[in-house]
């Protein structure tokens, strides 16, 4: 249930109050009903429906704009939250080899479902201090350098590789870029294409930029119900192309960077359930969504050969943008 400490803090989103009322009128009439000794069992179960209702209609109608704005959700479970519900004995490694460590990437061994993995993710803080401490989840390239390393050691241990994707780029300081930023994402892009384990990309909020295309070259690509994908935020699509950063509601529509979107343009395999109300609702219901698609897809991925597994990955991106026309 939404937490009514969001509205005094005011974080949480427009669409988002009138369900958050109803419910507070729920929260209400129970404690009155057990207060006062009285039997409001049908009152309680017919607001209870509205509220669900209520909820159906917000978010099985959301535009791009509003689910841009539940992928940044600050309440979102992150990658640490996705390790703490679906991989056990995790052991986080640290560094690069070649400059440091990255704290906007966490990376580390672990299993899943009892299947030794490798675990790499991007990194967002619940708060300001948080935030700050993991640069906002945009990574330098020491980050993906170290994703890399833990990519090859997965390859050279057989084991498959899970990436989470929550970012909105890359970070485009001058430091990272004094130190390579680009050839980074590129090495990750180029490795991860011809890696020899089975990779599975999950895409659980924002995914911007090459920062989010470094982690997703992956066998399957998988994307939460109100997570985004795409080449640029709707705010700097507007800037740029209409020189109006107030028109980050129709840049969101023309970017196509839903799950729906990117599913209907096969760039992603599949889309993954959130509960009702969002994945910053209900952590446990969510994380479960989430398991159950990463292990029906990894069991398919363990059934292939070597020379299949690279053969359908070669073949997936290579099939990206096609298009065929009438004349």
């Amino acid at each position: 249930m939404l937490k009514g400490v969001f509205l005094v803090l005011g974080l949480l989103l427009e669409f988002e109050k009138p369900v958050l009322e109803l419910e507070k009128k729920l929260r209400e009439l129970k404690k009155f009903a057990d207060e006062r000794n009285i039997n409001l069992d049908s009152e309680i179960e017919d607001l209870k429906k509205r509220a669900v209702e209520l909820k159906k209609s917000v978010f099985g109608n959301l535009t791009a704009w509003e689910k841009v704005q539940v992928a940044r959700h600050h309440d979102r479970p992150g990658t640490k939250d996705y390790i703490r519900f679906l991989i056990s004995d995790f052991v986080e490694m640290h560094g690069d080899r070649l400059y440091g460590d990255d704290p906007a990437v966490i990376g580390g061994i672990g299993r899943f479902q009892g299947t030794p993995v490798t675990v790499i993710g991007h990194v967002n803080g619940k708060d300001t201090k948080e935030n700050v401490a993991c640069n906002f989840a945009m990574a330098h390239p020491e980050g993906y350098r170290k994703a890399l390393r833990l990519m090859k050691q997965a390859e050279k241990f057989k084991r498959p590789v899970i990436c989470f994707v929550d970012t909105p780029g890359a970070y485009c300081g001058i430091g990272a870029e004094e130190r390579g930023q680009g050839e980074a994402i590129a090495r990750c892009l180029f490795e991860m294409s011809r890696l020899k384990t089975p990779i599975i990309t999950i895409i659980v909020g924002e995914g911007g930029s090459g920062g989010a295309l470094a982690f997703s070259a992956s066998d399957v690509i998988l994307m939460q119900e109100h997570a985004i994908f795409s080449v640029i935020s709707p705010e700097a699509c507007a800037s740029i192309l209409w020189k109006d950063s107030s028109r980050v509601e129709e840049a969101a529509q023309a970017l196509k960077l839903t799950a729906k979107d990117l599913l209907d343009l096969e760039i992603i395999d599949d889309i993954i359930k959130e509960p009702l109300g969002g994945a910053h609702s209900d952590y446990k219901e969510t994380a479960e969504y989430v398991r159950i698609s990463i292990e029906k897809y990894l069991n398919e991925l363990k059934k292939l050969s070597l020379d299949e597994l690279l053969e359908r990955r070669y073949k997936k991106f290579r099939s990206i943008g096609e298009y065929g026309y009438e004349g």
